[in-house]
């Protein structure tokens, strides 16, 4: 951050208020202030210059990692339909004089929503490329300032350039990209101490009308955004941002084509099992794939290995939902606590949903002290009530078995207990209670306490029943946890088939499983 910016940010105010019992003192003393007017509006304007050319500057280094850098819709994995409809809107760019013969009207601006990290930028970039245009990013917050009328002068600077830019490289069209537009294009009225944000995004709509389609650069506005909800709806009308693409979470195979084009820098073992790990990354966005692959190229650095193994893999899946494994330890019966809470989640999530547990751990890692990470057999969209009520079954099982097992109960299920009552709230606003259809606006608290409670409960017997049933394959499941800290899911089920175990006395007396027939178990396959 320059000087200019610092005196703007923390000594303008100060600054300012000075500056007005300066001029009104010397009023008072019957002063000529003329020529001191005209020196602080040439400092003034000297300032505002400085803001522009670092917009400028700021634009033109954008500019040299956009379209131009070779980035293209084969960069771009898990948005088939994304890709899609914006190939098909850009060839209305592309086919100018086909779209003026069938008498199209060429689209003004295209609107790229989702949830962060899944690609938004990426697929700004690659429409450049695809339709060789000149392209210009920038955000938001780039077009926001104190002072009335800059926000509105840098939108005009951007077309201005964008204009240019594509005369300069002999293109007929140029791409302007305006990320988290929502900043710049929020719904008008919503700031009452000054009208700068108003007055920006009047500045933008009368760009995007005032766009000459006949003559010159046909320019493209492109934005993204996380929140639709915010924009104003005169940016959304026709003629404006004609199109709104998606871009979603990616789906499994989505997943799984995105690791594919990060693995291509990275040496891979050859035994790597993709499908495996887009199956155990579900919810991951394109980021977070990315982020991934790098952190297991990173453990195989730290291990001395030449290649990245699926061992990396499933381990960097973990740290990226989790973070990095933390050097505090428990105490030995805190952790054996701890292997009790994971392996009653572990063991009711097998019951009721087999299949579901990729991996149980008792090493701390972020803010937990362990955890078990699902993956589900297929991406699912719509949500049953048996599948919520058994999701909410899972979330209190760890609590329960510690319960079952010990006597007693602990804070580690806080975390738990809100999200399943977050689960059981929302059953009740989606119809799936006995009072049907309501709405939470009218639905008297105590009722909806009453209906939430009664879930809770219902669902706290389920786990309760399978917890007291299972409770010597419980503590097998701890055993083996308390000695590896961790055991994958396809061991668990192979736990869960044998049911039987040799058992044999530790050294301070407890009945626990032969360790040496649970590794036997353990070893084949384990992710640890």
């Amino acid at each position: 951050m320059g000087w200019r910016e610092r005196w703007r940010e923390m000594g303008l105010p100060v600054g300012i208020g000075a500056g007005l019992a300066v001029v009104i003192f010397l009023l008072f003393q019957g002063l000529d202030l003329i020529p001191w007017v005209l020196i602080a509006a040439i400092i003034y304007a000297t300032i505002q210059l400085g803001g522009f050319r670092s917009l400028q500057h700021k634009i033109t280094k954008t500019v040299k990692n956009g379209g131009k850098a070779g980035v293209t819709f084969e960069d771009v994995g898990g948005q088939g339909t994304a890709k899609k409809e914006l190939l098909e809107a850009l060839d209305f760019l592309v086919q100018r004089d086909l779209v003026k013969k069938l008498g199209i009207r060429p689209l003004k601006g295209i609107l790229l929503s989702g949830p962060p990290g899944t690609g938004k930028t990426m697929l700004a970039k690659a429409a450049a490329s695809y339709t060789k245009s000149a392209f210009l990013a920038t955000s938001g917050a780039e077009f926001i300032e104190v002072y009335a009328g800059v926000g509105a002068q840098r939108v005009r600077d951007l077309f201005r350039r964008a204009r240019e830019m594509a005369k300069r490289e002999e293109n007929d069209s140029a791409i302007i990209f305006i990320d988290e537009i929502e900043v710049l294009g929020g719904k008008r009225g919503q700031t009452n101490s000054h009208l700068e944000y108003d007055q920006t995004l009047n500045q933008l709509l009368v760009e995007m009308d005032g766009m000459n389609l006949e003559e010159g650069a046909q320019v493209l506005v492109m934005a993204a955004t996380n929140r639709v909800d915010l924009l104003d709806p005169a940016l959304l009308r026709p003629g404006r941002f004609d199109r709104l693409v998606r871009a979603d979470l990616p789906d499994r195979e989505g997943r799984r084509q995105i690791l594919e084009i990060h693995a291509q820098n990275k040496p891979f073992a050859a035994a790597v099992d993709l499908d495996a790990v887009a199956k155990e990354s579900f919810g991951f966005s394109g980021a977070h794939l990315e982020s991934l692959t790098n952190e297991a190229a990173i453990l195989a650095m730290r291990e001395g290995k030449e290649e990245v193994e699926q061992g990396h893999l499933l381990e960097a899946i973990d740290k990226v939902i989790m973070g990095e494994k933390l050097e505090r330890r428990p105490g030995k019966e805190e952790l054996r606590r701890v292997a009790i809470h994971e392996g009653g989640h572990a063991l009711v999530g097998e019951r009721l949903r087999p299949g579901l547990v990729a991996n149980i751990t008792i090493t701390s890692r972020g803010g937990a002290l362990g955890y078990v990470r699902h993956a589900p057999q297929d991406d699912m969209y719509l949500q049953t009530k048996d599948y919520l009520e058994k999701d909410i079954a899972v979330l209190l099982a760890g609590s329960v078995a510690e319960e079952v097992v010990l006597g007693c109960r602990s804070t580690g299920a806080a975390n738990d207990f809100e999200h399943a009552l977050a689960t059981a709230k929302k059953m009740v606003l989606a119809g799936m209670s006995e009072a049907g259809v309501v709405s939470e606006e009218i639905i008297p608290q105590s009722r909806l306490h009453r209906m939430v409670t009664g879930i809770i409960a219902l669902q706290e017997k389920t786990a309760r029943a399978i917890l007291v049933e299972d409770r010597d394959i419980l503590e097998k499941i701890a055993a083996i946890l308390l000695d590896r800290e961790s055991l994958s899911g396809d061991n668990l089920r192979s736990l869960l088939a044998r049911q039987e175990l040799p058992a044999m006395k530790t050294s301070d007396g407890g009945d626990v499983a032969d360790l040496d027939a649970l590794r036997e178990v353990a070893a084949a396959g384990a992710a640890d």
